[in-house]
């Protein structure tokens, strides 16, 4: 399947990673203010994380995503997208669209907001279709299977 980028040009922002010196500056940030890291500093280094290629720092953005969206209320808007575009893009469609959904209640007209969320429902029906041809392909084999073994046994 294909993208849809000339569609939905609003989610081309997260494909494009940052350099690996960049994703070093925001972490070091999280470093050098520790203990008492700020929420932004965390959200910006998630944002780093989400927009890698590597599963493993885009599930860790989502992590800390949760609990920045836990933790600073003046916050949650923006964390309410980047959590549904991580958990889109680490394969978690349902968290993905519930966070999306959610944002969309508080604002019904986010046009960034409605593109994401049709770019998931477009993923979730795909994905379902894809699952519906294994299950239908496994099925057919195993009637097929079945078939040969009773004609071998008459």
């Amino acid at each position: 399947m294909t993208e849809k980028s000339s569609i939905y040009p609003a989610l081309e922002e997260v494909k494009q990673q940052l350099a690996p010196k960049q994703l070093e500056i925001l972490k070091n940030q999280v470093e050098s203010e520790k203990p008492n890291v700020s929420s932004q500093t965390l959200f910006n280094y998630a944002w780093g994380l989400i927009k890698s290629n590597h599963y493993k720092d885009q599930k860790e953005g989502v992590h800390i995503l949760t609990n920045v969206f836990r933790d600073d209320p003046s916050l949650r808007r923006e964390c309410l997208y980047y959590l549904s575009l991580g958990s889109y893009k680490i394969g978690d469609y349902s968290n993905a669209k519930r966070y999306v959904e959610t944002l969309l209640d508080g604002e019904p007209d986010n046009s960034q907001a409605k593109t994401l969320k049709e770019t998931i429902d477009d993923r979730i029906t795909t994905e379902g279709l894809i699952g519906i041809g294994i299950v239908g392909g496994a099925l057919a084999i195993g009637i097929g299977l079945i078939g040969a073994l009773v004609r071998k046994k008459r």
